[in-house]
């Protein structure tokens, strides 16, 4: 089992196998601090958005010895008993020379869950001073910057330790060294707002979305004037530049060839990396979930041992899924075919839909069900059948980020028409723009500024490797419909069946 995306500190490091292959993170909490005041040292006071469940009361314990030597300097000010409500009534009223360090917030002290883009968006909305933090995912939106750990160098690296993996080497042989913080940077409008000097900015940093300068404004004009007298230089010249000419010509066309051939390198690494985080995500989230609820049974002082026994039931279970996805993609990569099995789409489609009932509720969306009263059976694997859909709902939540909590819709629905079977997963969202529809399958097109581009483009993919098709219709301001289509594998024979 490959572990990424996870603190070395929350690795059971004892427990691992010979099977199991770890990418973590190491955060320096002090380091971070010691960051940001150097930018803007007049800060006294840092208000601590964390949450309240055990996992965050961990890395408010882990914080507080990590920041006990700069106490001198600066007051800390711990939010983690409130609700949300309150922690931001709270950071509006921060006084002068203050800033905000936001590490996460599942949920809040009243026991209230939230989404953590959602509730970073609001806390940016009220805060009267700067945030930092440690995750890179959200600069250039809410937070003024810094060092902070990159999601695509952690992906590149598990990526890259999953292809040995693949590629036969032994899990446990392999070890990877937890990653630091990348190298600074910082957003230049945040900067420009609090009132902190580049100057101040550590060697080194990388400035994002600075106001263009002259080079910036007049690059064409100035290319342009350029190109002109280069060319009237040339034809002054005549045959004196010919040669030359055409030995810097040959050089460009190398140097084009050379990347053209990195580029596809990096699709490549870029898709399959893609793919691995997509599919295991599921699996290896659901088994930190259990294994979080069996410690804090194990804690109480009657464990209910029966419990115990089904949560340990359902890791189980979820290791091997994540093995038989290990399984599928090797036989993928070696373009062997794939043992697919007969499974009933409108069981696979409730499986989806129950496994994002939490997160369409913390997202405020109502998630309907309209499933064909009679058997879909298909040929198929049902764990990237279950991956497609999903991938298809959360991108219609996010489409619907905008749209008032109240009417926020999503339908999945199930039919069969002649020999086919068909899923639908439809939006009340902005849509999809008539000149980029066509686009929206072609691997690295997104429209989402952190979005890699591939999840629509794998999960066609997907479909395709079932002899199926995928396909998107939008109707501006209305929302879009994704639609799978997938042959039948066999004539249903329960016409009274139907799906909860």
């Amino acid at each position: 089992m490959l572990i990424t995306a996870v603190e070395q500190r929350r690795v059971q490091f004892s427990n691992l196998t010979e099977n199991d292959a770890v990418v973590a993170v190491k955060h320096d909490f002090r380091f971070l601090f010691e960051s940001f005041l150097r930018i803007a040292p007049e800060t006294r006071i840092v208000g601590m958005v964390n949450g309240n469940t055990p996992n965050e009361l961990f890395w408010q314990n882990e914080m507080r010895k990590e920041l006990a030597p700069l106490e001198h300097r600066i007051e800390i000010r711990w939010y983690n008993t409130l609700s949300f409500e309150e922690i931001l009534k709270q950071i509006a009223d921060l006084p002068p020379h203050s800033a905000i360090f936001w590490f996460q917030m599942i949920v809040d002290g009243a026991g209230v869950a939230h989404e953590g883009d959602q509730a970073i968006t609001r806390l940016y909305a009220s805060a009267n001073a700067p945030i930092f933090t440690t995750d890179q995912a959200f600069f250039g939106r809410e937070i003024i910057g810094g060092p902070m750990h990159s999601p695509l160098e952690l992906a590149r690296r598990a990526g890259a330790v999953a292809m040995r993996i693949l590629g036969g080497e032994k899990a446990g042989s392999i070890i990877d060294e937890p990653s630091t913080f990348a190298k600074p940077r910082y957003d230049w409008r945040e900067l420009q707002r609090w009132g902190i000097s580049a100057i101040r900015l550590p060697p080194g940093s990388e400035i994002y979305f600075r106001e263009p300068g002259m080079w910036d404004r007049y690059r064409s004009q100035i290319l342009l004037v350029a190109a002109i007298i280069l060319v009237q230089a040339g034809l002054i010249s005549g045959l004196l530049f010919q040669r030359s000419g055409r030995l810097r010509a040959e050089v460009q066309a190398r140097q084009r060839s050379a990347e053209l051939a990195h580029i596809n390198r990096v699709a490549m690494a870029g898709e399959l990396t893609a793919t691995i985080a997509h599919e295991l995500n599921q699996p290896l989230g659901a088994i930190l979930t259990n294994v979080e609820t069996a410690q804090l049974m194990v804690k109480s002082p009657a464990p209910d041992l029966r419990e115990i026994d089904e949560i340990l039931a359902d890791i189980r279970r979820d290791d091997v899924r994540a093995s038989e996805v290990i399984g599928r993609l090797r036989a993928m990569l070696k373009r062997t075919p794939l043992e697919f099995k007969d499974v009933d789409l409108n069981d696979v489609a409730d499986e989806a839909l129950q496994f994002l009932s939490a997160l369409a509720g913390a997202r405020k969306v109502d998630l309907a069900s309209s499933v064909a009263p009679t058997l879909l059976p298909v040929k198929g694997d049902a764990i990237q059948l279950q991956q497609v859909i999903v991938n298809l709902i959360v991108n219609a939540m996010e489409a619907m980020a905008n749209i008032p909590p109240g009417k926020r819709r999503i339908k999945v629905s199930t039919a069969r028409d002649g020999n086919a079977a068909h899923l639908s997963v439809t939006d009340v969202g902005p849509g999809i723009p008539t000149d980029k529809l066509h686009k929206v399958f072609e691997p690295f097109f997104t429209t989402k500024s952190e979005g890699m581009g591939m999840g629509l483009s794998i999960a066609r993919t997907i479909v395709e490797a079932h002899n199926g098709h995928l396909s998107a219709q939008s109707d501006a301001g209305r929302g879009a419909t994704f639609r799978i289509t997938l042959p039948l594998a066999k004539q249903p024979s329960d016409p009274t069946h139907t799906a909860s």
